[in-house]
């Protein structure tokens, strides 16, 4: 799925009389939040097949994005082709709408030699691929935030109207990575946005034992720079924020630090269970943005049963190509575990 560039997402009023329609007053059209919605059922799919196959030993690992579609898909589509991007393991949706294809993430997950973002030389979660300006990242949590920061200060020095973007967990914002980058982001009015998925469990550690304070864009205000916390469960708006944050640092009005509301609706990994009661897990599934997202297309026409078991049967017809493809591609000579590595 290509990623549009973005207009401005400032509110337009909606006339008297009519329902509002909150993705058009944010600059989408219809096909938009259709294409939006369809590519968050995609990714579920594709989350939920990866698990799986890890169950069945078919892949090593899967890394779960289930309640994290709306605020990854939503704000990629706020980003140029040209920004760089650095993602995390649990982005999935966020490589999907950005342009990794299902095919380009099976063929990581099941570490095969075309897999773009290393050849089949590094474990799933590292998602990258060069063409879409998705940049390489490490598995050790937050290292991606300086090197995005790192990417907005040579935007800078050379020039360039680009605006890169640090996708992470609220685990990783309790690493030194995102106040040094923050910080230094912050003395130099850098053009960066720090997008924190805050699903307040880490891999199971909760978030008020993680900080002092109630929300990580709390912290924003500590280096001076803009801190929005949105309901990471409603695409629209933060499609909305993201829009406004992309849109002043590019203007050189510097970082911001948006914190999206979450709910991971499932385990940490493959490998790591889930240590909340099934009770939790209960509660936690009212906040799926699925079922949020698609109630609203419903309500103002644009979803039907009709519509909704096309797209579910699209999904599930594209992820089972996927899955099939990269299970018969190559795998990788052993002959590369020897290049690239310094």
């Amino acid at each position: 799925m290509a990623t549009p560039a973005a207009g401005s997402a400032r509110p337009k009023r909606t006339p008297p009389g009519k329902p509002r329609a909150v993705h058009r007053e944010f600059g989408l059209s219809d096909s938009d939040a259709l294409e939006l919605y369809y590519a968050m059922l995609a990714s579920r799919k594709l989350s939920e097949a990866a698990l799986k196959l890890a169950f069945q030993g078919s892949i090593d690992v899967a890394i779960p994005s289930d309640g994290h579609e709306a605020a990854q898909i939503a704000s990629m589509r706020a980003l140029r082709a040209s920004d760089p991007v650095y993602l995390f393991y649990r982005s999935v949706p966020a490589a999907y709408a950005r342009g990794m294809s299902a095919r380009d993430i099976l063929l990581d997950y099941f570490g095969r030699a075309d897999g773009p973002s290393s050849g089949g030389k590094n474990l799933p979660g590292h998602w990258a691929k060069r063409a879409i300006n998705l940049m390489s990242i490490s598995g050790s949590v937050a290292t991606q935030i300086p090197h995005a920061v790192g990417s907005a200060l040579a935007a800078r020095l050379r020039g360039e109207d680009s605006v890169s973007v640090a996708y992470f967990g609220d685990g990783g914002a309790s690493k030194s990575d995102f106040h040094e980058g923050l910080n230094f982001a912050a003395v130099h009015q850098l053009p960066v946005v720090l997008f924190c998925e805050n699903n307040r469990v880490a891999i199971s550690v909760p978030f008020e034992k993680q900080s002092p304070v109630r929300s990580v864009a709390d912290r924003a205000v500590g280096y001076a720079v803009v801190g929005i916390s949105v309901d990471g469960a409603d695409p629209l708006q933060v499609y909305r924020v993201m829009c406004e944050a992309v849109e002043a640092a590019r203007a050189g009005r510097g970082p911001a630090l948006i914190e999206a509301r979450v709910t991971r609706l499932g385990q940490h990994t493959s490998q790591v269970g889930d240590t909340r009661a099934p009770r939790q897990l209960a509660l936690a599934r009212r906040h799926d943005p699925i079922p949020r997202f698609s109630r609203y297309l419903v309500h103002h026409g644009l979803l039907d049963d009709r519509l909704q078991a096309e797209f579910s049967t699209r999904a599930e017809v594209e992820v089972a190509d996927a899955v099939a493809f990269a299970r018969a591609a190559a795998l990788p000579p052993v002959a590369r575990a020897f290049e690239d590595v310094y």
